[in-house]
């Protein structure tokens, strides 16, 4: 869930290292804080000189673990998919500071209301038809990239597809590049795709599967989701690709995230 950290002293440790960040950006820090998945990265609006309304989000992770794929994430998705609306990356900041290294992130304030405050769809949309002809365009446009950077690993289907499903697990036959954490929360109402850190190769399929898998407590949005994506998410790739992502969800609820989403991911293996 979208939460600060367990503990507070983290929290302030954080919010003392954006506000360090936000001063070597040349940035003013303004509104509330936001807080990412568990606490792991923490955000505020922000106006620059230069480039006026921004967005600033800081990744904290132990100091040894620094760089990787989420940590180049955003970075890399900078200059990798130009064509695809997104927040153009303004500039970058690291430090290191007691045990923790900090990558902070300046981009543009996106303007535009996201779908839910939450990955967890709790109400229904009503999307034009224009939204999903972008998102289309979107989707084909990621899945064309080139990459070498990997959103989800075989040899985790093959343990966590039958440990959690209780399905056999597939050997997938056909990996496309994917955004890797495509539900409501990180798309807008002007279908701008937030939250690169993730990206990388996948199932094919795997990231409308995921806003699919995503929304089922919205059932008229998720019919619509379904309608508008058919001919993939009703191909074996499609299929695969929804058990592929249940998987991940269900292991996310044994953790105690989204147990409201629980019975309806259950629901969706069997015709999987």
């Amino acid at each position: 869930m979208y939460s600060p950290p367990p503990s507070d002293d983290d929290a302030k440790r954080m919010a003392a290292a954006l506000a360090h960040a936000a001063a070597a950006l040349g940035t003013t820090i303004q509104g509330p804080q936001t807080w990412g998945w568990h606490g792991r990265t923490l955000s505020h609006r922000a106006v620059h000189p230069e480039h006026g309304a921004c967005w600033l989000r800081l990744l904290s992770v132990p100091e040894h673990k620094a760089g990787g794929k989420l940590w180049e994430g955003t970075e890399r998705a900078h200059t990798a998919f130009p064509t695809v609306r997104k927040s153009p990356l303004h500039a970058l900041h690291d430090h290191i500071g007691d045990g923790y290294a900090y990558r902070t992130e300046l981009t543009a304030y996106i303007d535009e209301p996201v779908l839910s405050p939450d990955p967890v769809l709790h109400h229904e949309l009503d999307l034009p038809h224009v939204w999903f002809a972008t998102i289309r365009t979107t989707l084909s446009a990621i899945a064309a990239t080139p990459t070498d950077r990997t959103a989800v690993r075989q040899q985790w289907i093959s343990r966590a597809v039958p440990e959690y499903t209780g399905q056999p697990a597939p050997q997938i036959q056909h990996w496309d590049c994917a955004h890797g954490d495509f539900h409501a929360a990180n798309l807008t109402r002007g279908a701008t795709l937030l939250d690169w850190e993730g990206w990388g190769l996948a199932p094919r399929g795997y990231d409308i599967a995921m806003l699919y898998a995503y929304a089922q407590l919205a059932p008229r949005t998720a019919a619509h989701i379904r309608r508008e994506f058919a001919p993939l998410l009703d191909s074996a790739a499609g299929r695969t690709a929804l058990l592929v992502v249940c998987a991940e969800l269900l292991q996310s609820a044994s953790r105690g995230d989204h147990p409201e989403l629980t019975p309806k991911l259950r629901a969706l293996v069997d015709p999987c």
